[in-house]
């Protein structure tokens, strides 16, 4: 029964123990742990802090992309080894000063871990820092085709933050991309004849601030556009009513007609009343020849004229 008390105190004591050192680490790396935050095409230089004669130093780079990178500095043989690093990160040398690790142009690549560890005569050193790289958005502000103003931050870091002057309602929306930053578009759509044609896009982001004015949605331009799709649709209707006119006169011009055709009056020619005088004529001249001959026989005969025969 004593033995398991024992064992019970034993195990708290032990307990205690481990959790007072975890805390008393967690403090130094906290004191030795600084956040970095620099804007891309910035420059910068990071020390180790140590005390005594440096004998070796160490820096490892942990990026959020690509592989590790260390390089090391050896005091005695004043030789510096570097592996997988990129060409802007490099160490320097200043005179009466310990070697410091210097980042040229910073880039969204390089965001991640440092960490420095230095040997010296008094003991062993370290320090860690944490680097967040943050890229300013690019500005642009259009009009687009209903002629609202629309105004976008390109690839920033963390995302910009944009309002409107004057203020009135208006849609955002974001576009994640693969290298971390954001792009932010908003577009303003209180736009209307009470509002002033002069709208003013504020960018906020810690990088710094933006501003940009458009001038887009006048009273009189919506007139125009509205007189113009009216226009367009009167002369879209005319155009469908002169075709179906002349598709229904087609259809229905080539059916037969019932219509009484009109009485054509007779022409008459003058060959016509030369066709009616020939019998008539003609007549005529048989009735001469055969007077002609009874006369002749009568006068042959010595008959009276009263006498002739009958006919």
């Amino acid at each position: 029964m004593k033995a398991g008390t024992n064992m019970k105190i034993a195990g708290k004591t032990v307990y205690v123990f481990v959790l007072l050192t975890i805390t008393m680490v967690m403090r130094l790396a906290g004191h030795n742990s600084s956040a970095l935050v620099m804007t891309v095409g910035k420059s910068s230089v990071l020390n180790c802090s140590f005390k005594g004669n440096i004998t070796l130093l160490k820096w490892t780079i942990t990026p959020k992309a690509g592989g590790l990178c260390t390089l090391v500095y050896r005091a005695d043989k004043k030789k510096t080894h570097k592996t997988t690093c990129s060409d802007n990160i490099n160490l320097i040398f200043r005179a009466d000063l310990p070697p410091a690790l210097e980042i040229r142009q910073v880039g969204l690549a390089q965001e991640g871990n440092y960490s420095c560890d230095v040997a010296s005569a008094e003991g062993n050193f370290h320090k860690r820092y944490h680097l967040t790289v943050q890229a300013p958005p690019r500005l642009s502000l259009s009009c687009d085709e209903q002629g609202s103003p629309v105004c976008e931050a390109a690839a920033g870091k963390p995302p910009a933050q944009l309002s409107w002057a004057p203020e009135g309602s208006s849609t955002a929306e974001e576009k994640c991309h693969d290298n971390g930053t954001v792009t932010v578009l908003s577009k303003f759509t209180a736009c209307s004849t009470s509002v002033t044609s002069v709208t003013t896009c504020m960018v906020s982001h810690p990088a710094g601030n933006w501003n940009q004015s458009i001038a887009c949605c006048p009273s009189e331009k919506i007139v125009t556009n509205v007189f113009l799709y009216a226009c367009i649709i009167t002369c879209v209707l005319i155009i469908i009513t002169l075709l179906a006119a002349i598709c229904y006169f087609k259809l229905h011009g080539d059916r037969p007609c019932h219509r009484t055709k009109p009485e054509i009056a007779p022409i008459h020619s003058q060959q016509d009343d030369t066709m009616e005088v020939e019998p008539y004529t003609t007549y005529v001249q048989k009735e001469n020849v055969i007077y002609n001959s009874m006369s002749d026989l009568t006068v042959g005969q010595d008959l009276p004229q009263d006498l002739c025969p009958g006919t």
